[in-house]
């Protein structure tokens, strides 16, 4: 998966990324830091095996990675955050040597993995939207009084 080890080290990722961090340093909802691109991305590879969905490894740690990483252009300009992404995403993908059909599964995923329409999908998108809500720990969360989450939408269950 050289090409995952690629998307953390280019310069355009890094960078959001460290804004993310700068931004949400004192943050006590859910973050969006390495600890939670990993679980959505390992969330979503144990589905896909489970399910025998066949979807590549490497597409789903691409869009788990990546599916976030426009956070501070929503902080800083309104932009929401999957428009962002699907921004620096296109960027990066490209430099990485993904060819267009996997760039376009890739951004199809980051795109829908905020639309509810997209949970029942068995396809990238699909596995990027569940994985993403089953990696909230709302039910240990330090601030779940304060989140103005409905609790119908908190994720208060240890299994996946």
């Amino acid at each position: 998966m050289e090409r995952i080890d690629q998307i953390c080290c280019h310069p355009l990722w890094k960078e959001s990324y460290e804004k993310i961090q700068e931004l949400e340093k004192d943050r006590i909802f859910c973050g969006h830091d390495m600890v939670h691109f990993l679980d959505v991305a390992r969330i979503a590879y144990i589905e896909t095996l489970e399910r025998r969905l066949g979807i590549s490894r490497e597409l789903i740690y691409s869009a788990a990675l990546l599916h976030d990483i426009g956070r501070h252009l929503q902080y800083t300009r309104n932009i929401p955050h999957e428009q962002g992404s699907c921004i620096l995403a296109e960027q990066i993908l490209k430099d990485c040597g993904y060819e267009e059909e996997d760039r376009k599964q890739v951004l199809e995923a980051i795109r829908a993995h905020r639309s509810k329409e997209t949970e029942k999908l068995d396809n990238l998108a699909g596995v990027l939207y569940r994985a993403d809500k089953k990696s909230r720990k709302c039910l240990f969360c330090r601030a779940r009084k304060e989140c103005d989450w409905p609790e119908k939408k908190k994720n208060l269950v240890v299994s996946v």
